[in-house]
């Protein structure tokens, strides 16, 4: 029997939530906050959720607080949510955690780019692959930031591995996604644009049918809102969000994105909802700016 993984694509084919992690007053994950978090975002309507996802400081957690933040994820979303759950570093570790979510009844796993000085681009088919071989019951979806890589890699894995479903792209240029996209199969596999609300229209007008988001941790229902807009086709309604949100996300991407998850922790602060804190090698938002996130959160029609 061949498996379609229909409700995985169709999760894929929407707002991608990557939930911050907070942390507690001496700095461990606070299991309270974060649940609360989460049931903030399924309230708003959120229905796939990625833990251990970049915004959620994946590569500053322990491998024990990496299994824990998937336990709350999948404890808590239950049957409200499709999980995706963010898995990588080294293989051995990738197919552990791959296999963990498997047990805990996720149903995708995103695997993070390979964190290595040499990729090779053969070598990043063998990575993937062994990850996506371990768990032929879950979607895989490649996070891709390599922009060397070639579409036909991507079809070279897939035709191994019929479990890789999706794509979380996330270079940072809208024609190289469009070429890449149709050179692995534009039909073949659901394509997330993985930049977010900024690149969402861009990337949507090329093929893209879903995105991550950040930024929904703050205010989901203007996340939904651009989703909507984009699906229906209505282009100039969705850039009326992108203009709502540009500062809010030029603050993020500032500085090679080095306050990328600060600043939405800054924003969760200024409306009670979580510590601001983050860990290194990310930094508290200076004093300065903190008026201008908590302003622009207070903004939103939360």
């Amino acid at each position: 029997m061949t498996t379609t993984f229909e409700t995985q694509r169709a999760a894929l084919a929407d707002v991608v939530a990557i939930p911050v992690t907070p942390f507690a007053e001496e700095g461990s994950v606070d299991p309270g906050t974060y649940r609360a978090l989460l049931r903030r975002l399924l309230d708003g309507g959120i229905t796939t959720l990625t833990p251990n996802g970049n915004t959620g400081e994946f590569y500053a957690l322990t491998p024990d607080e990496r299994r824990l933040v998937t336990e709350l994820t999948v404890e808590e979303a239950g049957d409200r949510s499709v999980i995706l759950a963010g898995v990588g570093h080294d293989v051995p570790t990738a197919v552990a955690s791959a296999r963990h979510a498997r047990e805990l009844g996720a149903q995708m796993v995103m695997v993070h780019q390979p964190v290595h000085p040499y990729v090779a681009q053969s070598g990043w088919v063998d990575y993937h692959r062994a990850v996506a071989e371990a768990v032929p019951e879950l979607g895989v979806v490649p996070y891709i930031r390599n922009a060397q890589l070639t579409g036909a890699r991507l079809a070279e894995l897939a035709d191994a591995c019929p479990n890789v479903i999706g794509v979380k792209y996330a270079v940072p240029d809208a024609s190289k996604f469009a070429a890449f996209a149709r050179d692995a199969g534009l039909e073949r596999f659901v394509w997330v644009a993985g930049l977010a609300e900024p690149y969402a229209p861009s990337y949507f007008s090329a093929g893209a049918t879903g995105f991550t988001s950040g930024l929904v941790n703050v205010a989901p229902s203007v996340s939904l809102h651009m989703i909507e807009a984009l699906r229906s086709g209505d282009y100039p309604t969705a850039m009326k969000v992108w203009e709502q949100i540009r500062r809010f996300e030029e603050l993020r991407a500032a500085n090679g994105s080095a306050d990328n998850v600060t600043v939405v922790k800054e924003a969760l602060a200024s409306l009670g909802l979580c510590r601001r804190e983050v860990r290194p090698p990310s930094r508290l938002l200076p004093e300065s700016e903190r008026a201008e996130v908590a302003a622009i959160a207070a903004g939103w029609s939360i």
